[in-house]
């Protein structure tokens, strides 16, 4: 298997998993760079295709564990030790959601009055849009249309803000910021 493909369908969960256990992002950065050096020296001891997830999140956990080593921080580490299990298992949908939301806020408000209204309701505080809709006597395919559409008004902010890589069934699985434009994020 080709190292580039590899890299292409599991760097942003490998970047994922590794802020979920480092919290500073020059040394994920510098933690990826291991990895994929690592990958790419041992590409060929791989045997199955089906086993370069577990593989690859195994480098990635070693590599973390050689990180708090290097650093006399081994008890931290201890604090977010994994077992076997836990590898290869995407947390990263939860992990990039936090990191992007203390922005969501700020780019709601720069909605529309209502879309606004709509969204903090909805998404913020948690109403559900059915009870929404009775409370404000509208019907409730309308409100999901509306939903639907500020959420795309929302999305094309984020955009502007941030390029976003999203899976096949459009979870978002990684960021990368557009020039200085997120300076509030």
């Amino acid at each position: 298997m080709m190292l580039e493909k590899i890299w292409q369908e599991y760097r942003s969960s490998v970047r994922a998993f590794l802020y979920s256990k480092v919290s500073n992002a020059a040394d994920v950065d510098d933690l990826l760079q291991d990895i994929l050096l690592k990958t790419h020296q041992n590409l060929g001891n791989i045997r199955a295709e089906e086993s370069i997830k577990s593989w690859l999140f195994q480098i990635a956990n070693h590599t973390i564990i050689d990180f708090y080593r290097r650093n006399g921080r081994l008890n931290e580490l201890k604090q977010k030790v994994l077992s076997e299990d836990e590898l290869g298992h995407d947390e990263h949908d939860v992990d990039i959601t936090r990191q992007l939301s203390h922005c969501i806020t700020p780019f709601i408000q720069a909605l529309s009055q209502d879309n606004t209204e709509l969204l903090t309701a909805i998404d913020i505080n948690n109403e559900s849009q059915k009870t929404y809709a009775e409370v404000r006597g509208i019907s409730y395919s309308t409100i999901k249309s509306r939903v639907q559409k500020a959420r795309k008004e929302l999305r094309v902010l984020f955009e502007g803000c941030c390029r976003l890589t999203l899976d096949a069934q459009g979870n978002l699985m990684d960021y990368d910021p557009v020039g200085n434009q997120c300076q509030g994020c």
